[in-house]
């Protein structure tokens, strides 16, 4: 079924939710209220687009008022609070964990906190010391390395903003695989971002090394060409060049010479 579908996000630079805005008046760049897998929440509408949908869309609770705005910069500037007071706590309980961030729900009916630890933590404790404050249901949620470095942010290798925090909204997967296709030395310095994974742009233009490196000769295999045979000493996946020594004389081939 084709349809108009709106795009909300709850945070900068996170991922797009589709609603169905019904009949409200929407606008890009508009708040709405909607319902979510965590209850209410306020978002901020960030596409407009005619879709073809297979299933039912949660719909659009109506359009955010300037007090239900007002209302968000609150629970915002009281989570912040919250987090203070939980780092507190866990620091008195000694829990190995960091904690990263804190958010409410719209509603206040429910407190996500998010940490990242190296082990299993009890946190039991800390969970009832929050809830006993502050009145809702806390929900503690133990994040990875790569989520850690969206959240907080910071500087690439490359001197400009950590790509994960700047625009991506999907986290690929990323693999050793892709460091050695782009002859990138394995050493961590290299390919190893802040959060001390391997660097998501690896995966920018893994496939256009993969493609060019399938109709390139390998390192050290004989070819022939104009009826001589020589062998393959090195290659620039980039460029689709490679070069070839035949006894004393290299020369430089691309791709398209190889017939």
């Amino acid at each position: 079924v084709k349809m108009k579908v709106c795009g909300v996000i709850f945070k900068e630079n996170s991922k797009v939710y589709n609603f169905d805005p019904k009949d409200f008046p929407i606008e890009i760049g508009k708040y709405v209220i909607v319902i979510t897998e965590r209850g209410e929440q306020i978002g901020k509408i960030t596409t407009i687009e005619d879709k073809d949908v297979k299933n039912t869309l949660k719909e659009v609770v109506r359009m955010a008022t300037d007090k239900d705005y007002n209302q968000y910069l609150i629970n915002l500037k009281d989570a912040q609070g919250a987090l203070k007071d939980a780092k507190a706590e866990a620091s008195r309980l000694d829990l190995k964990m960091q904690l990263v961030d804190s958010e409410f729900t719209f509603d206040r009916k429910q407190l996500y906190i998010n940490f990242v630890s190296d082990e299993r933590v009890d946190f039991r404790e800390l969970v009832k010391f929050l809830a006993g404050k502050y009145k809702t249901r806390i929900e503690l949620h133990q994040m990875g390395a790569r989520d850690k470095a969206k959240k907080i942010g910071g500087i690439g290798i490359c001197g400009r903003k950590l790509c994960c925090a700047k625009y991506l909204n999907k986290m690929d997967t990323i693999s050793i695989n892709m460091a050695k296709n782009q002859n990138i030395a394995l050493t961590p310095s290299k390919i190893n971002g802040c959060c001390g994974r391997l660097l998501c742009c690896l995966a920018y233009e893994d496939e256009t090394y993969k493609e060019n490196k399938e109709k390139l000769p390998k390192i050290g295999s004989k070819i022939k060409i104009d009826d001589k045979i020589g062998t393959v000493v090195s290659i620039n996946v980039l460029s689709k060049k490679y070069k070839v020594t035949f006894e004393n004389e290299v020369k430089e081939f691309t791709i398209d010479e190889q017939k």
